[in-house]
């Protein structure tokens, strides 16, 4: 049986429209320094590198540097509103693929 392009274009299309994404928090910490987007946080300490932290705003982070009493991420997007003492969570989200077109959120 062989396919169409066409036909494998509107499979995968249909399956994008129906694909729901979540992010639930597993762990929170607490902001203790904000320095050109780059934010040190207390209290994560199941995150895994690469992993999406939220911060309060709707606003999202990348931990990268995973000390033992600290996790440091950069802020992707503005960071002025955070400050010193906000709430972040840890997310299960850990790997975003971009196309031209679309962008799927991979939870692991």
């Amino acid at each position: 049986m062989q396919l169409s392009t066409s036909e494998i274009s509107e499979l995968i299309k249909s399956r994008l429209e129906n694909f729901s994404t979540s992010a639930e928090a597993r762990t929170q910490g607490t902001v203790i320094s904000v320095t050109d987007g780059i934010v040190r946080i207390h209290g994560l300490s199941n995150v895994m590198a690469g992993e999406m932290i939220e911060f309060p705003g709707n606003t999202f982070g990348l931990a990268l540097n995973l000390e033992r009493d600290s996790v440091g991420a950069v802020v992707l997007g503005d960071y002025e509103h955070i400050t010193e003492g906000d709430i972040c969570k840890c997310t299960v989200i850990s790997k975003v693929h971009r196309s031209k077109h679309t962008t799927i959120v991979m939870n692991t």
